[in-house]
């Protein structure tokens, strides 16, 4: 576009939008959003309403791609709420939106399945469903979001763009992450949100940190064969057992000699099947395992070398060995890498909630989640929420019979989805406004 064109759009521009100022609105509002929803989201109402979702979900766990009663109620939820929404997105999901239906975007995420663990807590609203249970807080994610998509459709009017809402399948191994992104539930957003409750925090706190989060993963499957034969004539038979665990032993100098010190690895194998008698040499043995990493490289130097190794020691005992990743169709798990800019956003935005001392830097962890396939497409910003109480017992772990969640982390959660989104979109607002501002300025 010439000069002359250029001035002449924007004194078109000028006299269809004479105030292009920064409204003062709009900047006060920024400080003083998350303490006004956190009150909101405390309010008896809204806070009974979140813990009755979340009895409901926990009541009737659904593991990975079988969320259909959890999406369901989801959706009934957004019906009520006159959110509009679309739905079925990778088998179960469900993807929801509030504010003007135009730019600019900003995502908010909860993970919805469940683990195949028997609960062993005994309550009201213990899981009906024999063998599963939300041993892992996904239950209480739904709810939050759910919490945080009631405090802004309630207040609407204020938000500067649109909030897309993600409620995803299969968290706990399925990857359901990657295929909500390849079916472009991100397309156009600008930057995305994520929380994990966290057991062993105080309640009213958050910790996170910028860069790697929590490794990524991966897992393995190896099948050894080899002969068998009677235990008494170890001459006749290629024993895969002592194969299998040279293997084992070998795979552990992988991270204590082959890995950078400061690069934190780990190879764990979790699963040795072989043999059904005392006095029985098996053909083969299976066994199982995962390894973690920081970055990407590591992780496929790990991939490498496993295979390397078990094929290797495999052959060294005149064994064979196949190596499987299961790379198809669930994909290895990135490390969840949080954008540094975002860390700055989310600390003044939950310093302004919580209190800047309530605010806490984390050591990465070892952990993986599959919200990190988002953060590799667009900047993404995951941290975890405190919920012990500490006048309280120690709460127990996730993935445990005994996991317990502290329903008053609910309105926590909800503020902070819904802080973080509608502040994110008010200073895209402002940034524009500001860009128009030095544009004018300079013509």
């Amino acid at each position: 576009m010439g000069f002359t064109k250029l001035v002449s759009f924007v004194l078109i521009f000028h006299l269809l939008n004479p105030t292009v100022v920064l409204p003062s609105s709009l900047s006060n509002g920024l400080p003083e959003i998350p303490k006004r929803f956190l009150d909101f989201a405390k309010r008896k109402e809204l806070a009974d309403w979140m813990v009755g979702i979340r009895r409901k979900i926990h009541e009737n766990p659904e593991l990975g791609y079988e969320e259909f009663e959890t999406s369901k109620l989801i959706r009934s939820e957004l019906d009520k709420l006159g959110i509009p929404y679309s739905f079925p997105v990778s088998v179960t999901g469900v993807v929801g939106f509030v504010g003007t239906g135009k730019p600019p975007f900003v995502a908010i995420r909860a993970d919805m399945d469940a683990l195949p663990i028997q609960e062993e807590v005994n309550w009201e609203h213990k899981s009906k469903i024999p063998g599963k249970m939300h041993a892992c807080g996904h239950d209480a994610h739904v709810s939050m979001v759910l919490g945080a998509a009631k405090i802004l459709k309630e207040h609407v009017e204020e938000l500067k763009g649109t909030v897309v809402l993600v409620f995803q399948p299969a968290e706990e191994g399925g990857g359901g992450a990657k295929k909500m992104l390849d079916a472009g539930v991100l397309d156009n957003v600008d930057a995305i949100f994520g929380l994990h409750v966290a057991h062993d925090k105080p309640i009213g706190t958050v910790a996170s940190k910028p860069g790697p989060l929590l490794a990524g993963s991966g897992s393995f499957n190896a099948v050894i064969s080899g002969r068998g034969g009677h235990a008494a004539l170890p001459q006749h038979s290629i024993d895969p057992i002592l194969a299998a665990s040279n293997v084992i032993v070998s795979l552990q100098q992988l991270v204590s000699r082959e890995a950078d010190p400061l690069d934190s690895q780990v190879v764990t194998v979790a699963k040795f099947q072989g043999g059904k008698a005392f006095n029985v040499i098996p053909d083969s043995v299976t066994i199982g395992g995962t390894f973690r990493a920081f970055s990407k490289a590591s992780l496929m130097q790990l991939k490498q070398r496993i295979e390397a190794v078990i094929q290797g020691q495999a052959a060294v005992q005149r064994c064979n060995a196949t190596v499987d990743f299961h790379g198809k169709p669930v994909p290895h798990y990135p490390p969840t890498v949080n954008d540094k800019d975002l860390h700055e956003y989310f600390q003044s935005v939950a310093g302004v909630m919580l209190g800047n001392d309530k605010v806490k830097d984390m050591e990465p962890l070892m952990g993986s989640e599959d919200f990190a396939f988002y953060q590799e497409a667009i900047p993404g910003y995951f941290f975890l929420l405190g919920m012990q109480d500490e006048s309280k017992p120690k709460l127990s772990s996730v993935h445990t019979p005994n996991f317990i969640i502290n329903e008053d982390v609910l309105p926590y959660g909800a503020a902070l989805h819904a802080s973080l989104a509608a502040t994110h979109l008010l200073k895209a607002e402002l940034k524009l406004r500001s860009t128009e501002v030095n544009l004018r300025d300079e013509l």
